[in-house]
C-alpha cells in the first residue's frame, strides 16, 4: 500500500490510523487535535478526525477513541461520547448528544434544529429557527443513509435500519426501519434461526408416527384421541403423512386410502360426512352442500392429489353453472358481513371448479371469468378486502374471508389480484389487533389467514412494509414452535389446556412453513405445503 493510498484510508477510514498512520501523520493529526482545543472543543484519548471533514461547531466534546471520517460535517453544539464513529459524510448539526459506543453509517444526518414555517406572510429561510435537540443512548448502530429529526431522542442498545427516517423517539432495544421508522422487534427477543426451525422439524418428524397412530381407532381416523372419525381427520392424517414423513399415513396403503376417498363420493360427485343420512339444508350456491360438505371440496380433493389422483366423478353443482349462475350465487353470499363464510363458500366454488378443468372435464364458458370478475368489482377499494370491519373484532372476519376468497379463486388458479398495497396495510393493521391475536385469543385459522395473504401478496414485490412483514413472521414463528406438545403435535386455539388435534397439527405446520418462506428461512424446515396450503397454483389459466 503506497503513500497516497495509506493516507485516503486514514481519513476514509479513520479506524485503520493505529495500524497504518506514519510518524508524520501521526504529528500532524496531533497538531489537528490541540488546534481544535484551541477553539474550546474537548478531544479525549486516541481519537481521530480527520482534516477532510467540516468540523466546526459551536462547541465540541468528542469522547475517548471516537472518529470523525472524511466529509463529515459537524456544527452547533455537539457532545460525542466514547467509542463513537461519525463516518464518511455524515451530518451532525444542531444540538445533539451521543452517548458512548454510537455507530453511525455513512450519509446520515442527525439534524438537532428545525426551520419555523408558521407565518406565511414571510419565506420560510427568514423565520426563526428552533432546536429540541437529539439525544442517543449508548450502544446505538444507526445505519447508513439515515436521517433523525430534531426533538428525537434513540434509547440505548437500539438499532436504526439504513434508509431510515426516525421522526419519533425509540426505545431502549429496539429495531426500527422504514420512513417513518417504525419498530419492528425488540432485540433482547430470541430470534427464530434456521437451526430452530430446523431441530423443530426434527423433532416434529420423529413423533409423525406416534401422533397419527394416537389418532387412528381401528378404522378410521379421528381429530381427537377418543372422538368419532371424521372424512376431514382422515385428510389431515394424509396431509401431515405428506409433509412430515412423505408417505400415505399407515396402516392402510396408498390404493386403500384412494379406495376410500373415492368411495365417499356421492353421485353428485360431493363427499358427505360419515354416517351422513341424506338431505342438505337450503343454502347458498346451490347443490354444495352444508359447510362440511363444502371444505370436503378442498380436503378430499388435496388428499386426492397428494396421493397421485384426483376427483373421479364430476361435481354435477358446478359442472352445470353457467356465469349468470356464477352471479347470482356470489350475490347471495353475505360478503359485507359475512365474508369469512362468504369466503368459505367462495373457496369451494373455485376449488371445485379446479377439479373439474384438471380433470380434463368441460366447464361453461364464461363461468371462471364470471367468478375472478365479480369478486373483482366488490372488493372494498380502501382496504382490497371483502366485508367491513365490526365494532366486536375488527377486521378478523374481513382478512379471513380474503384468504379464504383467494385462496381457492385467484391463489389456486394463478391470477395476479391488483391493489396489493391497501391489502396488506389492511392485514398488517388486524395481525396486530389483540382481539385477536392477544394471549389466549389466536387460533390456527387467524394465524394462517394473516400470514398466508402477506406470503401470497409479496411474492413478486417485496418492498412495501417488508420489514413489518417480517417481524409478524417473526413474531408468529416463535409462538408456533414453542406450542408443539412432543408425541401430540398442536392445539388449533392457543386457550390453556387446549388438546391436540389433527386440524390443529396439519394447519399450525402449514402456518408455521409460511412464517418461514416471509423470513427467507422455509429451506430449514425440509417440507413444504402441497395440499389444502399449498403456495403454488394448483391451475394456471392460460
Amino acid at each position: 500500500m503506497d503513500e497516497h493510498e495509506i493516507a485516503l484510508r486514514e481519513d476514509y477510514a479513520p479506524w485503520s490510523f493505529g495500524e497504518l498512520a506514519s510518524p508524520a501523520t501521526r504529528a500532524d493529526q496531533a497538531a489537528y487535535q490541540d488546534e481544535l482545543r484551541s477553539r474550546g472543543h474537548t478531544i479525549g484519548r486516541d481519537c481521530v478526525v480527520s482534516r477532510l471533514a467540516a468540523v466546526h461547531p459551536d462547541t465540541l466534546t468528542l469522547g475517548d477513541r471516537s472518529t470523525v471520517a472524511a466529509h463529515a460535517h459537524l456544527s452547533g453544539d455537539l457532545v460525542i461520547g466514547a467509542d463513537c464513529t461519525v463516518n464518511v459524510s455524515t451530518v451532525v448539526r444542531g444540538t445533539v448528544r451521543l452517548g458512548d459506543a454510537v455507530r453511525i453509517g455513512g450519509q446520515t444526518s442527525l439534524l438537532g434544529f428545525d426551520h419555523g414555517m408558521a407565518d406565511l406572510t414571510e419565506p420560510i429561510f427568514r423565520q426563526p429557527m428552533s432546536s429540541l435537540g437529539i439525544t442517543v443512548g449508548d450502544d446505538v448502530w444507526i445505519g447508513s443513509h439515515v436521517v433523525v429529526l430534531d426533538g428525537v431522542r434513540i434509547g440505548s442498545h437500539a438499532v436504526v435500519g439504513a434508509g431510515s427516517v426516525v421522526t419519533r423517539d425509540v426505545p431502549e432495544w429496539a429495531v426500527v426501519v422504514g420512513n417513518p421508522a417504525r419498530i419492528v422487534r425488540d432485540r433482547r427477543t430470541v430470534a427464530t434461526t434456521p437451526d430452530t426451525l430446523r431441530s423443530f422439524a426434527d423433532r416434529a418428524r420423529a413423533d409423525a408416527p406416534d401422533l397419527l397412530a394416537r389418532h387412528w381407532d381401528g378404522a378410521a381416523w379421528t381429530d381427537s384421541p377418543g372422538g368419532a372419525p371424521t372424512v376431514r381427520a382422515h385428510c389431515d392424517a394424509i396431509e401431515i403423512a405428506d409433509l412430515l414423513l412423505g408417505t400415505p399415513p399407515e396402516p392402510w396403503s396408498r390404493d386403500e386410502h384412494l379406495a376410500r376417498l373415492h368411495g365417499r363420493q356421492s353421485a353428485d360427485g360431493l363427499v358427505h360426512e360419515l354416517g351422513w343420512t341424506g338431505g342438505t339444508p337450503d343454502v347458498p350456491l346451490p347443490g354444495l352442500g352444508d359447510d362440511t360438505d363444502v371444505y370436503h371440496l378442498l380436503s378430499v380433493g388435496y388428499a386426492l392429489d397428494l396421493l397421485g389422483s384426483t376427483w373421479r366423478a364430476p361435481i354435477t353443482p358446478v359442472a352445470e353453472l353457467d356465469p349468470a349462475g356464477v352471479v347470482r350465487a356470489l350475490e347471495d353470499l353475505d360478503f359485507p358481513h359475512d365474508a369469512w363464510s362468504a369466503g368459505h363458500r367462495a373457496d369451494a366454488l373455485g376449488t371445485a371448479l379446479t377439479w373439474e378443468l384438471r380433470a380434463g372435464r368441460p366447464v361453461p364458458d364464461g363461468v371462471v371469468d364470471a367468478l375472478l370478475g365479480w369478486l373483482l368489482v366488490h372488493r372494498d377499494p380502501g382496504t382490497g378486502l371483502w366485508g367491513v370491519a365490526r365494532d366486536v373484532d375488527g377486521l378478523r372476519l374481513p382478512v379471513n374471508g380474503f384468504y379464504r376468497t383467494v385462496r381457492g379463486t385467484f391463489a389456486q388458479l394463478g391470477v395476479d389480484l391488483p391493489g396489493t398495497e391497501a391489502t396488506i396495510d389492511a392485514v398488517l393493521r388486524h395481525a396486530a389487533d389483540p382481539r385477536t391475536f392477544g394471549p389466549g385469543r389466536e387460533t390456527a385459522c387467524d394465524a394462517l389467514d394473516v400470514l398466508h395473504p402477506l406470503s401470497w401478496l409479496t411474492r413478486h414485490d417485496r418492498r412495501h412494509r417488508w420489514p413489518e412483514i417480517q417481524q409478524v413472521a417473526q413474531a408468529h414463528a416463535q409462538r408456533i414452535v414453542g406450542r408443539w406438545v412432543p408425541g401430540h403435535g398442536f392445539a388449533f386455539d392457543t386457550r390453556p389446556g387446549s388438546a391436540p388435534t389433527l386440524q390443529g397439527t396439519e394447519m399450525w405446520l402449514a402456518t408455521l412453513w409460511y412464517a418461514a418462506d416471509l423470513l427467507d428461512e422455509s429451506e430449514a424446515l425440509g417440507y413444504r405445503p402441497r395440499g389444502v396450503h399449498r403456495p403454488e397454483a394448483a391451475l394456471t389459466l392460460g
